[in-house]
């Protein structure tokens, strides 16, 4: 009985101690915890919720959700390492949507967003990146580049270089004289070639610039305005007998040209009387070596009949053709109206652009229908004469052309 009497008593006396541990610990994190309320309980405002940083151009947007906290009243905005900030007065009555601009340098900036209550408690930060665009992005931007612009009566047709849409442009806005006074359309960055069939006839220039969205971008930038000058036709004003061609003299399909062309004796390869004319097409320039004699340094051509104006001009000449690999012919613009150099001398014409020239010798080339350019330009006014050279070697099989009307523009 005495050994279970004093087992009782141990038993009792380290529940006693295990009680009396458990409330030392107790009381040791109490106090522990006591140190960090001393003075109050910390009280957390309700913090902003999907935050995001639109860029702008010098400015950058907040945008963002309030917390269903009543008691916030205001917010504040930290960026270069909590050097910089801004309050923002907070009315719960208007919604809990949170939008606010800011002007901004351009570059990457780091915020830190909080929300306060009355009393100044403030919320946990939430964090964001944005970046501000200003000069050095708008100084990037090009404008789209037109690589013609050309009038016919009243319709203009622009070709464009194909824009490079990953830099974000997103239309080019365009500004001309219609018939109705001046017009502005937007030309979309699929768009290649756009027609314009409405100018003033009086309208001889256009200007463009280009629009670019960056992403999450809320301003569109543009590029500086650019004047183009359209080439317009005037083949009228300066030559005559541009296409269908008409004729001096007929034997069969074979003929000379009539004036003002002028014709030398290479080009009478039709039995020394005629050549360089057929009636194909309703009357073309043309020399044909299949079966007949060569054609060396053929050449046909007319003087403008009056001096063209200083400026900017260009050549346009439909042709079809079967020229083969060892012979040449091209279309030529020369200074004063004597005629144009043999090919020997090409490099001195004022401009110049062969013929479609691919068929293997002895064989027939593919029939080609093309209609080619050539650009020149002129720094004084001056008589200027157009034509074609060429040699064409006899051949047992297709060797010729045929050019079936020519034509001038100027953007002056």
């Amino acid at each position: 009985m005495i050994m279970k009497g004093k087992l009782l008593i141990t038993v009792k006396a380290v529940f006693v101690l295990i009680c009396v541990g458990g409330m030392l610990s107790s009381c040791t994190k109490w106090d522990e915890f006591k140190k960090y309320t001393e003075e109050g309980e910390i009280v957390y405002s309700g913090k902003l919720d999907s935050v995001k940083i639109l860029t702008g151009n010098g400015r950058i947007k907040i945008k963002a959700q309030l917390p269903a906290d009543p008691n916030i009243v205001k917010a504040k905005v930290f960026w270069n390492n909590m050097t910089d900030s801004v309050e923002i007065p907070i009315d719960l009555s208007k919604g809990r949507a949170f939008e606010q601009i800011l002007p901004m340098s351009e570059g990457l900036k780091s915020f830190s967003l909080y929300t306060y209550d009355a009393k100044g408690n403030k919320s946990v930060p939430v964090n964001a990146t944005g970046t501000a665009l200003g000069s050095r992005y708008q100084s990037s931007i090009a404008n789209r580049v037109v690589t013609s612009a050309v009038t016919i009566n009243t319709t203009t047709t622009i070709n464009w270089v194909t824009a490079e849409v990953s830099t974000n442009p997103i239309f080019t806005e365009l500004n001309y004289e219609s018939s109705a006074g001046q017009k502005t359309i937007k030309v979309p960055v699929s768009q290649d070639v756009t027609v314009i069939a409405d100018v003033a006839s009086a309208a001889k220039t256009f200007t463009y610039r280009t629009a670019y969205l960056p992403p999450n971008s809320i301003d569109t930038f543009y590029t500086s305005i650019q004047e183009v000058s359209a080439y317009r036709d005037v083949t009228s004003l300066y030559l005559s007998n541009t296409g269908p061609f008409t004729r001096a003299t007929l034997s069969g399909r074979w003929g000379t040209l009539a004036a003002p062309w002028i014709t030398n004796a290479a080009a009478l390869n039709k039995g020394g009387v005629n050549g360089g004319y057929t009636s194909d097409d309703g009357g073309a320039i043309n020399w044909e070596t299949y079966n007949n004699d060569p054609v060396i340094n053929g050449i046909v051509y007319q003087p403008t009949s009056i001096p063209l104006p200083a400026g900017n001009y260009f050549v346009s000449f439909d042709e079809f053709s079967e020229i083969q690999t060892n012979s040449s012919v091209y279309c030529v613009v020369a200074a004063g109206g004597n005629g144009i150099p043999i090919l020997a001398n090409l490099s001195t014409a004022l401009g110049s652009r062969a013929l479609f020239n691919g068929a293997v010798v002895g064989t027939n080339a593919p029939n080609v229908t093309d209609t080619r350019t050539f650009n020149f330009t002129l720094t004084t006014a001056q008589v200027v004469s157009i034509g074609f050279l060429g040699n064409l070697a006899a051949a047992p099989r297709g060797n010729y052309f045929r050019v079936k009307s020519i034509k001038l523009f100027s953007n002056n």
